[in-house]
C-alpha cells in the first residue's frame, strides 16, 4: 500500500532520473568554475541548475518520508526496504558524477558504493530469514554527510565562484574548500563506521 511517506520515497528515485537526464544533457559542467561568474539568478547553465535542485529536493524527501512515517505511524516493511534503497541510488548517482568530473577521488566512490552493496546484501539475507533490517541513526548520519558533500560540490559546479558571499565562504569559492573537505572525510569515516556496525549487528545471520 502506497502511503504518503512511501510516495515521497519513490519520488526520490524519480528525481534521480531527472538529475541523471539533466547531467547527460549538459556537457558543460566542469570543476574549473571558480573563475566563471555566476549567481543565484545567473547559473552557469540551466540544465546544471535542474540537476542540482532535483538532487536537493530528493535529499529533502529523505528527511520527510521517515519523519512522517514515524509521526503518523505509517511505518511499513515496504518503506523500511525502499527508503534505504532510494538513499543508495541517490548517493551513488551523486558520487559517480563527482568522480567523473574530478571532484571526488575514485576510491571514495568505490568505498561508498561497496558499502551500499554490502548492506543491501545483508538486508536481503535478513529478509530471507524473516527479518527486516531498518536504517539506523548512524546510517542516517552517514547519508546526511554524503548528501551535504554532493550538494556543496554540485552547487559549486552549477553556479560558479560568484555566489553571494555568505554561501561562497562556506562551500562555493576557493576560500571555502575546507567545507567540502570536512564533508568528504566525514562521509568516509561514517561510511566505514556504519558499514562495520551493520556487519556486527548482522553476524548472527551468517550462521545456518
Amino acid at each position: 500500500m502506497l502511503n504518503l511517506p512511501n510516495t515521497l520515497t519513490l519520488s526520490r528515485i524519480l528525481l534521480v532520473i531527472v538529475y541523471t537526464i539533466a547531467l547527460a544533457w549538459d556537457g558543460s559542467m566542469s570543476p574549473l568554475t571558480n573563475e566563471i561568474s555566476g549567481g543565484w539568478f545567473e547559473p552557469i547553465s540551466m540544465t546544471a541548475c535542474i540537476a542540482l535542485w532535483a538532487f536537493v529536493v530528493a535529499a529533502i524527501t529523505d528527511f520527510f518520508d521517515g519523519y512522517l512515517a514515524r509521526k503518523y505511524n505509517l511505518v511499513t516493511n515496504f518503506g523500511k526496504l525502499i527508503d534505504p534503497l532510494a538513499d543508495k541510488i541517490l548517493v551513488s548517482a551523486g558520487f559517480i558524477y563527482l568522480t567523473a568530473v574530478g571532484m571526488c577521488p575514485f576510491w571514495v566512490s568505490i568505498l561508498i558504493i561497496f558499502r551500499e552493496f554490502l548492506v543491501t546484501g545483508l538486508r536481503q539475507l535478513a529478509v530471507e530469514k524473516g527479518v527486516v533490517i531498518a536504517a539506523d541513526k548512524l546510517g542516517k548520519w552517514k547519508t546526511t554527510a554524503q548528501l551535504t558533500y554532493c550538494i556543496a560540490c554540485m552547487a559549486h559546479l552549477a553556479y560558479g565562484g560568484n555566489l553571494f558571499e555568505p554561501l561562497r565562504s562556506l562551500s562555493m569559492g576557493e576560500t571555502g574548500w575546507w567545507f567540502r573537505e570536512i564533508a568528504l572525510w566525514l562521509s568516509v569515516i561514517l561510511t566505514l563506521w556504519s558499514g562495520a556496525n551493520y556487519c556486527i549487528k548482522s553476524r548472527h545471520l551468517m550462521h545456518g
